[in-house]
């Protein structure tokens, strides 16, 4: 027997022993956000083991209901019909955080309006989610995950949605969970960003990525082409002189899942640009602020990058309502600088 190796085995940094120490950093922490957590990490693990087995399970078939987002966006839209699994994973989710009895409001992007928990359950945080974003991709095998956002209410107040129409610069952690060719869930509580892999034969997420940090230039940048000719001059500008760079440095690739938490990671680990701009046809953009693009950019700011949607930082911006849209440029700090010089130009222009 290799007691090495069995000791190094034992020696592992799981998620839950990971924010119980950042925690103790704290002397006035009461626990309560490792409970959270907790109940978030359970839901994710639920929802890995749901998706895994999807085919198997028949969970694939339509549920016969809308996506409450297909109903708002604008007329060129599809109906968006729910699968299974999203119906699901809401459920999933929902109930675990609920259950932790450290939640006041959700916001999930399955939910019209907000939901606000029943006073004897309550706690001080307020959760937003997408419990499964790029489920569209479902049925082909393309990784999707789970992408969520945590504010924390300071005062016993009666929830209301003012508690989550704030800038993402007041969120206290954020992360995604990637369900692919490993789970992965990806966290930063506002000092770092780690990433952690399920180890199915322990049934623990295990500390993989230590303090991620993003190249401060990338190689890569990641948008949909299809949407080119609706584009504003900056964005055309910047795809341009990454097909064309005129500095004779080579081209950069394009790499575009079309499933937000996979393309993200990827810019994470290996730097360069994701953009969801905004076009002709969603002049407000596509992506959502609250479960969507503040939980990303808080990610991305504390690897190192930045998050720009155009017009300003991505983590200043106050919604109005809690399915609000914007566009979003993330990624590598020195990439995005280039996207926030193009758009200075333009409003000199102007």
């Amino acid at each position: 027997m290799d007691h090495a190796a069995d000791a190094h085995r034992t020696d592992l940094m799981t998620i839950t022993r990971f924010v119980l120490n950042e925690q103790s950093k704290y002397p006035e922490s009461r626990g309560d956000f490792t409970i959270l957590l907790n109940h978030i990490v359970l839901g994710c693990k639920f929802v890995c083991s749901s998706v895994n087995k999807a085919g198997l399970a028949k969970l694939i078939g339509l549920a016969g209901e809308i996506n409450i987002q297909a109903s708002t966006c604008s007329n060129e839209c599809f109906g968006e019909e729910q699968k299974k699994l999203d119906v699901l994973s809401n459920e999933v989710f929902i109930k675990a955080l609920v259950s932790s009895g450290r939640t006041c409001i959700l916001v999930s992007e399955e939910d019209e309006d907000a939901i606000i928990v029943e006073p004897s359950k309550r706690g001080r945080y307020c959760v937003v989610f997408d419990p499964l974003d790029g489920s569209s991709n479902i049925d082909c095998g393309v990784s999707i995950g789970t992408i969520f956002g945590i504010y924390m209410v300071k005062d016993d107040h009666e929830p209301t949605l003012a508690d989550v129409l704030q800038p993402g610069k007041q969120m206290v952690a954020a992360g995604y969970c990637m369900y692919g060719s490993s789970c992965t869930l990806v966290l930063s509580t506002g000092k770092g960003v780690n990433g952690f892999t399920l180890d199915p034969s322990l049934g623990e997420f295990i500390l993989t990525h230590p303090d991620i940090r993003i190249p401060k230039k990338g190689k890569i940048y990641s948008v949909n082409e299809g949407n080119a000719k609706n584009w504003d001059g900056p964005t055309a500008k910047y795809v341009e002189n990454c097909k064309f760079p005129k500095d004779g440095s080579p081209s950069k690739s394009l790499r575009y899942i079309g499933s937000m938490v996979a393309d993200v990671h990827r810019t994470l680990l290996y730097g360069g640009t994701f953009m969801y701009p905004a076009d002709k046809k969603s002049p407000s953009g596509k992506l959502r602020v609250l479960y969507e693009v503040f939980p990303m950019s808080f990610l991305m700011e504390n690897a190192g990058g930045q998050a720009f949607t155009g017009k300003q930082r991505a983590l200043d911006l106050v919604p109005t309502k809690i399915h609000d849209r914007s566009p979003i440029f993330l990624g590598s700090y020195d990439d995005i600088e280039e996207i926030k010089a193009l758009y200075a130009a333009e409003g000199k222009k102007e």
